[in-house]
This record gives C-alpha cells, sequence and structure tokens, in this order.
C-alpha cells in the first residue's frame, strides 16, 4: 500500500470515528485503540438495525477483552460477519471489489487503515438501513471536511455494492426502451439536418435572388437612363416599349418568386424552432435514458460477473467431483500398493533363497566346467568307438553272408555225399568256431583294450561252451556300465543342447533383424530412384514452363509496343485538333473585340461588367489550355520512355535463356513497364476527357460569344 492511499485511510479512519461518536453509545469510541474489542461497533450496529442485530447477537461479543488479542479476533470477525449477513439477507446487496479489513492487524496492532475499513461497512449498513434518510442528516450536519471524507467513503462503498438478484425482464424492457428513445432521437436530428439542409438551400437561393434582383435593378436603372436619353418607353411599338414590357412583366414575376420565397423561409423558420424544441425534449429524454442505459449496463456488468462466478462455481464443482474420483482412485492404489509391498517381500525372500542357489550354483559351476570337458572327450571317444561299431556290423554283415553261402553249399555237398557226415560236421563245427572266435575277437578289441584279454583269447583258438557263456556275461556288464555312463553324459549334452538351441535363436533373431534391415533399404533405395525420376520430371516441365513463359512474354511486349505506337498517334491526332480549336477560338475573340471596339464609349460603359466577364473566362481558359499542355508533354516523355525501356527489356529478354537470375529480373522489369503502360493508357483516357470537356465548354463559349456580339449590334443599332 502507498503512502498517500494510507494517509487517506487514516483520515477516513479518524472521520469516520467522528461519526461514530454521533450515535452516543455506552462503550468508549474516541479512539482507536478503544474500538478493536469491538463492543461499540456492536452497539452502533443494534441501533441502526435493532430487529437483526439483537440481543442475543450482543450477548455473543463478549465486553471484557483487556488485552487479550485472540478474544478481539473472536469479536471483530463476528462483527464482520454479521455485516456481510445483513448486506446478503436484509438489503439484498453483496459487496465485490472491496477488499474486507483484516481483523488481525486491528486486534494485535491496532491498524487504523483496517479499522477505517470495517467503520466504512458499516457506514454501507446506515445508508442502506430503513433509517437511512435520519442517518445521512447527521451526516450534512457534520463539518464540511468529516462531510466531504463520509460521502467519499459512501461512494466508494456504493460502487462496488451489487444486487443479489435481480429481474431479467426489466432490463429487456429498458433496453427496449432505450433503442426505441435512441432510433426517434436520430430521427429528429436526421430530420433536423434536413430541415436545416434545407433551409440553408433557401438562403442560398434567397441571397441569390437578392443578388439578381439587384443586379435586375441596376440593369433596369442603365437601361432606364438609356431610355431617357433615347426614345420613349410609353410607346408600345417602339423596342424600347416591348424591352420595357417585358422588363416589368420579368419584375414582377420575380417579385412574386421573392414574397414566396420569403413566406416558404418564414414557414421554414417556423418548423425550424419548433423541431429545436422538440430536439431539446429529445434531448432531455436522451438524457434520461442515457443515465438508464448507464445503469441497466452497470446492471449488464455485474450480471455478467455473477454468470462468470456461477460458471466458476460449477467449474470448481465439476474439480471437486474430479478429486472424488481421485481420492477413490488413490484408496484403490493404496490398497494395490499394499498387495504390491506383499508381493515385493515374497520377492525379497525369493530373491534371498535364489541368491543362496546362486551361490550354491557357482559353486557347482566349477565342477559343471569339468564334466563339460569329460563331455567332450568322452564324445570325442564315442565318436572313435561308433566309427569302429560300424566297420564292425559292415564285417559283421560280410561275414554273415560269407556263413550263408558256405551253409548253401554245404547244404549242396550234403545233397550229393551223404556217406561223408561225421567228416563234414566237423568241418562245419571247425568253420563255425573260426567264424565266432574271428568275430568276438573283433567285438573285444572294439570293446576294450585290454591286452591280456586279447592274447588270452587268441591263445584259446578251441573256444567251448562255458568260455563263450563267461564272454556274453562280460559283455552284458560292460553294457550295463557303459549305459550308466551313458545316461550321465545325456544330462550333460542336454544342457549343452539347450545352450546351442538358445544360441540358435539368437542368432536366428539377428538374422531376422539383418533381413528387415535390408528390406529397409531396398525399399529407401527404391524411393531416393524414384525421387530422382520425379525431379528429373520435374525439371522437364520448368524448363518447358520457361520457354512458354519467354514466348508469352515476348508476344506481350510486342503487344505493349502497337498499343503505344497507337496512343501516340492518337495523341497526334488530338494535338492538331486542340491547335487548330485554337486557331478559331483565337480568331473569334480577334472578331469579339473588333466589334467591341467599334461601339461607343457609353455602351463600352454599359457593357463593362460582361466584358470582364469574358475577359475573366478567357483567362481561365488559356490557363487550363497551358495546364493541359503541360500535361500532355509530361505525358509524351513518360510513353516515349516507356517505349524504348520496353525495347531495351525485350532486348534483354532475348538474352536470357542462358541465365536464370536475370530471367527473373527480367520478368519483373516486364511487370513493372506494364504496370506503367496501363498508367499510361488510363493518363490517355483522362488526356480525352478533358479534351471532350474544353471542346464543350469553348462551343458553350463560341456561342455565348455570339450571342453578346449580336445583342450589342441590336444595341448599338437601338
Amino acid at each position: 500500500m502507498s503512502a498517500p492511499e494510507c494517509l487517506d485511510r487514516v483520515e477516513l479512519c479518524e472521520s469516520l470515528l467522528t461519526w461514530i461518536q454521533t450515535f452516543g453509545v455506552d462503550a468508549p469510541c474516541s479512539a482507536v485503540d478503544e474500538m478493536t474489542s469491538g463492543v461499540a461497533m456492536a452497539q452502533v450496529l443494534q441501533k441502526i438495525d435493532g430487529m437483526y442485530f439483537t440481543d442475543a447477537w450482543i450477548s455473543r461479543i463478549k465486553p471484557d477483552v483487556g488485552d487479550n488479542w485472540r478474544l478481539k479476533i473472536s469479536n471483530l470477525k463476528k462483527i464482520l460477519k454479521g455485516i456481510l449477513d445483513y448486506n446478503h439477507e436484509v438489503l439484498g446487496q453483496q459487496i465485490n471489489d472491496f477488499t474486507l479489513p483484516d481483523v488481525s492487524l486491528i486486534a494485535e496492532h491496532s491498524d487504523a487503515a483496517e479499522l477505517g475499513r470495517m467503520l466504512q461497512l458499516i457506514l454501507g449498513c446506515a445508508v442502506n438501513c430503513e433509517q437511512k434518510q435520519e442517518y445521512i442528516q447527521t451526516i450534512m450536519m457534520m463539518e464540511e471536511s468529516v462531510q466531504h471524507v463520509v460521502m467519499t467513503a459512501i461512494q466508494e462503498l456504493m460502487s462496488k455494492e451489487t444486487p443479489v438478484s435481480s429481474g431479467s425482464d426489466s432490463f429487456v424492457d429498458l433496453d427496449r426502451q432505450l433503442k426505441k428513445t435512441v432510433e426517434d432521437l436520430n430521427d429528429a436530428l436526421a430530420t433536423k439536418e434536413e430541415i436545416a439542409q434545407r433551409c440553408h438551400e433557401l438562403d442560398m437561393q434567397v441571397a441569390a435572388l437578392q443578388e439578381e434582383k439587384s443586379s435586375l435593378l441596376a440593369e433596369n436603372q442603365v437601361l432606364m437612363e438609356r431610355l431617357n436619353q433615347s426614345d420613349s418607353i410609353e410607346d408600345l411599338n417602339s423596342p424600347a416599349g416591348r424591352r420595357h414590357l417585358q422588363l416589368q412583366a420579368q419584375l414582377e414575376q420575380l417579385q412574386e418568386e421573392t414574397f414566396r420565397l420569403e413566406a416558404a423561409k418564414d414557414d421554414y423558420r417556423i418548423r425550424c424552432e419548433e423541431l429545436e424544441k422538440e430536439l431539446m425534449e429529445v434531448r432531455g429524454q436522451n438524457e434520461e435514458l442515457t443515465s438508464l442505459a448507464e445503469e441497466a449496463q452497470s446492471l449488464k456488468d455485474e450480471m455478467d460477473v455473477l454468470r462468470h462466478s456461477s460458471d466458476k462455481v460449477s467449474k470448481l464443482e465439476a474439480q471437486v467431483e474430479a478429486y472424488k474420483k481421485k481420492l477413490e482412485d488413490l484408496g484403490d492404489l493404496r490398497r494395490q500398493v499394499k498387495l504390491l509391498e506383499e508381493k515385493n517381500t515374497s520377492y525379497m525372500q525369493n530373491t534371498v533363497t535364489l541368491e543362496e542357489d546362486l551361490r550354491k550354483a557357482n559353486a557347482a559351476r566349477g565342477q559343471l566346467e569339468t564334466y563339460k570337458r569329460q563331455v567332450v572327450e568322452l564324445q570325442n571317444k564315442l565318436s572313435e568307438e561308433s566309427k569302429k561299431a560300424d566297420r564292425m556290423e559292415f564285417e559283421y554283415k560280410r561275414v554273415k553272408e560269407k556263413v550263408d553261402s558256405l551253409q548253401k553249399e554245404k547244404d549242396v555237398r550234403k545233397g550229393l555225399r551223404r556217406p561223408d557226415a561225421p567228416a563234414e560236421n566237423q568241418e562245419r563245427a571247425v568253420i563255425i568256431t573260426l567264424f565266432i572266435t574271428h568275430t568276438l575277437l573283433l567285438i573285444l578289441s572294439s570293446l576294450t583294450h585290454s591286452s591280456a584279454v586279447f592274447f588270452l583269447l587268441l591263445s584259446s583258438l578251441p573256444l567251448t561252451g562255458e568260455r563263450l557263456i563267461r564272454l556274453q556275461h562280460e559283455n552284458k556288464m560292460l553294457k550295463l556300465a557303459q549305459e550308466g555312463s551313458d545316461n550321465e553324459q545325456i544330462a550333460l549334452l542336454q544342457s549343452l543342447l539347450e545352450d546351442a538351441n538358445s544360441r540358435k535363436s539368437e542368432l536366428e533373431t539377428e538374422n531376422r533383424s539383418h533381413t528387415h534391415t535390408h528390406t529397409h533399404t531396398h525399399t529407401e533405395k527404391e524411393r531416393h530412384t524414384h525421387r530422382d525420376t520425379h525431379t528429373h520430371t520435374l525439371q522437364k516441365k520448368s524448363t518447358a514452363i520457361e520457354e512458354l513463359e519467354n514466348k508469352h512474354t515476348s508476344t506481350c511486349w510486342l503487344f505493349s509496343v502497337q498499343k503505344i505506337e497507337e496512343l501516340e498517334d492518337a495523341l497526334k491526332k488530338k494535338d492538331e485538333d486542340m491547335k487548330q480549336m485554337e486557331e478559331r477560338y483565337k480568331k473569334y475573340l480577334e472578331k469579339a473585340k473588333s466589334v467591341i471596339r467599334t461601339l461607343d464609349p457609353k455602351q463600352n460603359q454599359g457593357s463593362a461588367p460582361e466584358v470582364q466577364a469574358l475577359k475573366n473566362q478567357l483567362q481561365e481558359r488559356e490557363r487550363m489550355m497551358h495546364t493541359l499542355e503541360v500535361i500532355h508533354t509530361h505525358h509524351t516523355h513518360t510513353v516515349t520512355h516507356t517505349h524504348s525501356h520496353t525495347h531495351t527489356q525485350t532486348h534483354t529478354h532475348t538474352h536470357t535463356d542462358t541465365h536464370r537470375h536475370t530471367q527473373s529480373h527480367t520478368h519483373t522489369h516486364t511487370h513493372t513497364h506494364t504496370h506503367t503502360l496501363g498508367h499510361v493508357t488510363v493518363l490517355c483516357l483522362c488526356v480525352q476527357k478533358e479534351y471532350d470537356k474544353t471542346k464543350t465548354q469553348r462551343d458553350q463559349e463560341e456561342k455565348l460569344i455570339v450571342t453578346a456580339w449580336y445583342n450589342m449590334v441590336r444595341i448599338s443599332r437601338t
């Protein structure tokens, strides 16, 4: 708050304290400190309206507060709320844009400015209550300085007060009445302007008629003198008598016209006075209606403010609903957060267990590496053993085929030689024994590399059934041992297979990404090729357009040159016609001057005004001719300059096929000179119009000169 405003508020507080003392309340109210308790203000409000501020309301104000500023704040808040409720409920008004007093500053620091605002609200209650005339009369009886400050405070407060509710029908009627009155006022002003214009025209006509009358009287006097000097006007057969009769009739007509115009002037003057009175009345009504319109406008502004506040209320309600929904969502989110916290704790526990498992797995990772190395070695051994097994299987099939062929031969021989059966059986047993021995040796050499067993088998060539059974048992035991080791190898191989599959999936994803990028680059390449073709076609089109523009500009320049030449020819013809007219005009002037010189001096004195008027007209026409000649020379120079510059630009345009910048510059100059050509054409048309106008004026002047000459000749003859 600025220093002048603080001084104004302090002065307002002092003046309102003087006004409060006029109520004569029991509580002390002469100083600011005595008013901070609020007891005196409550008693003043009870005196203003005892029906609203009842004893029950007064009992809520604690009288003995002492220096307890909290009790003072409580009392002042109750008083402020009571004032606002009184304005709203009883007076039907609402205080807008008014800074409410700060009760804490009043109670703690005895702030005079804030106390002044509180007393200003009490003043508003006093001047708006039912006994307001009494309080206003009391204010009018106070000192002039205090009265001025109090009235200023009332005006400030009333400017901030707005009615709580008002009907819109009264505003509509008031607007309608105001519009109608404004329309009537505008019509009255229009009629007044028309009547004033008509009066002005009549005044001008009267003045012209009076001048004409004076000129006619002067002419009549001159004619009377001439008549006295010459023939008598009483002779009706003489020219002077006939002229006299004509002039008398003309004079009577002019007098009647003058009387009629004067009567019309008086009527219009009376009508104008009546309209001025009506205008004054309408202005008074307009002032009243403007005041009403201002009030209506202020009420409309207040309605707009209320609508704006209602819109704000609706928006705030919508925001409150949105906040409620957000609170509900917040409750749901809190529940979800609790669930997530529980899940988080469980996940933490799982993480701890997994970390323990990870430590165990790290401990077992070393063993796994050793197992992997063993697996690799065993895989290599397995591949070698599988190759050997394939070779043994092939040998087994080959030997079996040999055995089958030998069996067939044996059967054939048996059929042929039946007596030698024991010898054949013995041979057969030996062959089978040899074959089985050879086969077992191969199998055992492939399964185990023990040289002792190998040499043992070699030493026991004549095999028996017991040895075969023992060898079969050892073979089964070796197979079982190999199956146990195979299971462990299968588990390791499965883990390796999973690693290989994961690596394979990663490689497949990388392959997909590479293919995607390849297709993307391919499409980009196609797009670039399409764009290159498009730019090539655009370049072709642009070159074609430039060629067409060159052709068009060349044809336009040729047409403009032809048009300029035609206009130059037309201007030359007009110059020749004007020279001929000037020569004829000079001849007529010489004739008129010679006729005027032949007249006698007296007649020359009588016709001096006419001659002077003719001389003035001639001088004016000469000046006009001089200006027309200047304009003509200027436009001729402009046309020639345009023509020469046009040829220069066309020459430049023919050399611009190789340089685009020069071509664009030439096009801009082409546009400029086309505009200049249009301007020259317009000027030529203007010169043509001026020439026609001067021609008609010269014809009229020639007619006037001829008629004047005939009149002079006739007068001289008479």
